[in-house]
């Protein structure tokens, strides 16, 4: 049974059926529009994630250390880029970037 049979099934007369579809059907592209921009929205914030995290690695990389409140800060970005759906290509820097020592001393 169609929408629009079904509306008339019920008592609602064919004008009123196809300004209901109409509606209907601008609700559904909208969803879609707007499901199109919540996923670049997704991605975009996982990009920026990812090359902030980068950035903090190869900082602490040179340093050879990272302290705890840029490690704490570092896990908080990860954990939003890996609930934002990440495919796992952060994981071997975020385990690296951990495991740095927490101060100069501890490198030398």
């Amino acid at each position: 049974m169609t929408l629009i049979t079904l509306l008339q099934f019920i008592g609602v007369p064919a004008v009123f059926s196809a300004a209901i579809i109409a509606i209907a059907a601008n609700f559904g592209k909208r969803i879609k529009e707007n499901d199109k921009e919540t996923q670049a929205v997704k991605s975009g914030v996982q990009a920026l994630l990812r090359a902030q995290m980068i950035s903090e690695y190869n900082k602490a990389k040179d340093k050879g250390y990272a302290p705890i409140y840029a490690k704490e800060n570092f896990q908080n970005m990860w954990d939003n880029y890996h609930n934002l759906g990440a495919n796992g290509v952060m994981d071997a820097i975020k385990d690296e970037y951990l495991a740095m020592p927490n101060r100069k001393e501890e490198v030398e």
